[in-house]
């Protein structure tokens, strides 16, 4: 385990509060170009969601001034001696218009909530979609907390502003904009007394949107941090048991909590300033209003239906300055999410898909190196201008020491990577030009990962061919000699093999993905160190196996135990990534040169 130094250098990579305002207005256009993609196709909705929203916020202006006219044109003259006719109108009229709102306030949100799951079902779909299309380099570089932040955190983020968020940003615009023209249209004099704080009130909002911004920003920061240690903790539990890692992970992990923690504090004491700041302002402007009106009623001015309409008004216009406060902060923290989320989505495959992929009617499994060299990012070369060319069918042992590169020709030839000059040729077609699919379906790698996912044995057997029945998974399992132990299990082929394969030893684990490797039947198969794992016996139980599945078929085995080198046909040796040596075993053996002394020494470790 790390000291997770580096993986805050990788999450602050993603800190903007210190960035250049260019960096900044592009982040923002990124974030605004992602959003108004995933709405484009929700427009017609939106639209009806607008009308929605207007009659509904029409409706409740219309009850103030609905009180106003009760008051002067039904109790008032009433009070003259005429019937109650008018005033069960105004009633009536009244009632009609809270039950508008009322349904068209329930229309919306059953609207507004259909369109916000579905932009979030299409934003989780690319988001997972385009995190399996980027190349190995990205996710080697990117850590699995980060991955997990952006598919929850930052969603849920965005469904916080779209559940709530938008309601309340839409029904308080058009609130403070309907009541201020109210305000006007009853008596102009009053409404400008009662519009007189308009100014403080917008230097009090502009200080809170700088203010939590960067808090906000913040808390995003923050949260993710929080995610990958805890993460990287529980997915490395074995290490840091092993090496007593808890008290010191625990201090890193009480350090970042109580980051996030007072990121959290520093929002909440903006909100605590902000909300009642509102308040005070808007019962002062009350206070006011009631004392200007109240002179204006009495010298005959203004109606007491006009006043009571104003202290309504002014109640409906500073109630939604309250919910505007609560509404940027959700719309900080779901803009710093879509700035992440943007930001992945729009990260360019390291290894592109080419732009007219050839489907080669039948794949044989020759493979050519023209001149190929390679270099990781920031790294020294790997690979210098190397050639080879593996027949179609041809065994092919690949020995060095660490770090020789030999690895790293299993890659390119996976196209987890692409060359930095020169070519990977598969059947005489570049890999950069060959189709995507056809590539993954004939090109298929085993490495000493031995990655088994949640499910049975069948299925991490049928990885590759989902639709393989049982019958093919049985019989690719007796190929590789792991049938016997699978069948001994408690439901055999349809055992839970736990997380990662927990359940299941090292070797066992080695085999079901020789099962799985051999059921996709690859025309070129990649055995990368895939033996280290196994015990003696079940090393030589599935070498007698590969002899009989390897026939006909392109295989390159990268190996340090030279007992997996006897099934080959030929054998390369490399160093500080050149080939060094290249024949069949036996002759490379006789020649008592770098091979010969490995195996000179293989032997001697195991005599």
């Amino acid at each position: 385990m790390s000291d997770t130094s580096g993986t805050w250098r990788g999450v602050a990579a993603e800190d903007n509060d210190h960035i250049p305002e260019a960096v900044s207005l592009l982040l923002r256009t990124r974030s605004r170009r992602l959003l108004g993609d995933l709405l484009r196709p929700h427009r017609a909705a939106i639209g009806l969601l607008t009308g929605v929203i207007v009659v509904s916020s029409s409706a409740g202006l219309a009850l103030p001034y609905l009180v106003k006219t009760g008051i002067d044109d039904g109790i008032v003259p009433m009070a003259d001696g005429q019937g109650p006719g008018t005033l069960l109108a105004i009633v009536a009229a009244i009632v009609g218009a809270a039950l508008l709102q009322a349904l068209t306030r329930q229309a919306f949100l059953q609207l507004s909530g259909r369109i916000g799951q579905d932009i979030l079902l299409e934003l989780r779909r690319r988001v997972f979609r385009h995190f399996q299309k980027l190349s190995l380099s990205f996710h080697e570089g990117y850590t699995s907390g980060r991955v997990i932040a952006r598919l929850t955190s930052d969603v849920e983020a965005i469904d916080e502003l779209l559940d709530s968020g938008f309601d309340g940003l839409v029904t308080a615009v058009l609130t403070l904009v309907g009541t201020a023209g109210m305000l006007l249209v009853l008596d102009v004099h009053l409404g400008l007394v009662a519009l007189v704080p308009i100014p403080v009130l917008l230097l009090f909002t502009r200080w809170f949107r700088r203010e939590s911004s960067a808090a906000y920003r913040r808390t995003r920061e923050t949260v993710a941090l929080v995610i990958v240690h805890f993460v990287e903790s529980m997915t490395g539990m074995r290490a840091v048991q092993a090496f007593r890692r808890e008290p010191r992970n625990q201090e890193i992990f009480e350090r970042l909590n109580a980051d996030y923690r007072d990121a959290n504090t520093r929002g909440a004491h903006l909100v605590a300033v902000f909300m009642p700041g509102i308040k005070l302002i808007g019962n002062v402007t009350v206070g006011l209003v009631l004392l200007y009106g109240g002179w204006l009623a009495l010298q005959g001015t203004v109606t007491v239906g006009v006043l009571a309409a104003f202290l309504l008004y002014l109640r409906q216009f500073y109630e939604p300055m309250q919910e505007i406060s609560q509404f940027y902060n959700t719309l900080q923290s779901a803009g710093a999410a879509l700035e992440k989320l943007s930001g992945v989505l729009e990260e360019a495959p390291g290894v592109p898909e080419p732009a007219r992929p050839r489907q080669p009617d039948r794949v044989r499994g020759a493979l050519r190196f023209d001149a190929v060299e390679f270099a990781y990012k920031e790294g020294l070369p790997v690979l210098a201008r190397t050639n080879l060319d593996v027949p179609a069918g041809q065994t092919l042992a690949v020995v060095g020491p660490t770090g020789a590169g030999k690895t790293t020709l299993a890659k390119l030839i996976s196209r987890f990577y692409d060359p930095i000059a020169g070519r990977v040729l598969l059947d005489g077609v570049d890999l950069r030009d060959l189709d995507e699919d056809t590539l993954r379906r004939h090109v298929v790698m085993v490495t000493q990962e031995n990655f088994l996912f949640s499910g049975t044995v069948a299925d991490n057997i049928r990885f590759g061919r989902p639709d393989a029945p049982e019958e093919a998974v049985e019989e690719a399992a007796r190929a590789i000699g792991a049938h016997d132990f699978i069948a001994a299990m408690p439901d055999g082929y349809r055992t839970q093999v736990g997380k990662r394969g927990g359940r299941m030893s090292a070797g066992q684990r080695q085999l079901v993905a020789f099962a799985r490797a051999f059921l996709a039947d690859p025309a070129v198969l990649i055995l990368d160190e895939a033996t280290s794992s196994l015990d003696v016996p079940s090393e030589r139980m599935v070498q007698r196996a590969l002899r009989t599945i390897l026939a006909d078929r392109t295989a390159l085995i990268i190996a340090h135990r030279l007992s997996t080198v006897e099934i080959a046909d030929r054998v390369l040796v490399v160093e500080s990534g050149r080939i060094v040596e290249d024949g069949p075993p036996d002759r490379l053996v006789a020649d008592a040169g770098r091979f010969a002394r490995l195996h000179r020494a293989w032997i001697d470790s195991v005599a």
